[in-house]
């Protein structure tokens, strides 16, 4: 599928087939598209809990319970779903394990690279602490990652949705994220859609663009 294809056809599925699941080797391609994503300063400030069980489904399908119960079917019925989580801080033990990770895969070839990596990192950490906006800045981050993976849904044939609907402290008390230093952004659900999925036969509908574009 082209990547216009795939712009135009894609959407969020409504319900899910239960009879289908991912195969193994999508599941793979789609948590790397995670893995890659980009981030500010490359921080990746973000935590994925994969649920492909009925199990480890159902405890997210608990935070949707009240004003949010109409996502519960999506969770439940997806081949799998993914709570995309944002760091709460970045520690200097954290930037380290960055560092770490950056000079074994090549990417800090030095320690004048070492060096300027760090001191980069440090000096948009402090603008943040005066801001007191670091949570809301990685968050911020988390959406890349969202972005990434929903397209790369769309060109390997799977649908998906993005949820925000959902008690984010209900779904932090059951994966005890405060304690773990998380918040949880948005739920995705992954899989192919229902046969009855109203949402699948409805025609896409987005502004025009001489509306949302304007040139420098």
């Amino acid at each position: 599928m082209t990547l216009q294809n795939t712009l135009q056809s894609r959407y969020s599925a409504k319900s899910y087939d239960v009879n289908k699941s991912l195969p193994p080797d999508i599941v793979a391609k789609l948590l790397q598209s995670l893995q890659l994503s980009p981030s500010s300063l490359n921080n990746q400030p973000w935590h994925f809990i994969v649920a492909d069980d009925e199990k480890g489904k159902k405890r997210i399908a608990r935070s949707t319970g009240n004003m949010y119960q109409f996502n519960h079917g999506k969770i439940i019925e997806a081949s799998h779903s993914i709570v995309l989580c944002a760091r709460n801080n970045l520690s200097e033990d954290y930037f380290q394990s960055l560092l770490d990770q950056e000079k074994k895969d090549g990417r800090l070839p030095n320690e004048e690279a070492v060096n300027r990596a760090k001191q980069g990192r440090q000096a948009f950490l402090s603008l943040h602490e005066k801001e007191h906006d670091i949570a809301v800045w990685n968050q911020k981050q988390v959406y890349l990652a969202l972005g990434f993976l929903l397209l790369s849904a769309g060109l390997l044939g799977v649908d998906a949705t993005p949820i925000e609907g959902f008690d984010v402290d209900i779904l932090s008390q059951e994966f005890d994220l405060k304690a773990k230093g998380l918040t949880p952004c948005v739920i995705v659900t992954l899989g192919y859609h229902a046969e009855g999925d109203f949402n699948a036969k409805l025609p896409k509908s987005r502004l025009p663009q001489d509306t949302i574009f304007s040139r420098a």
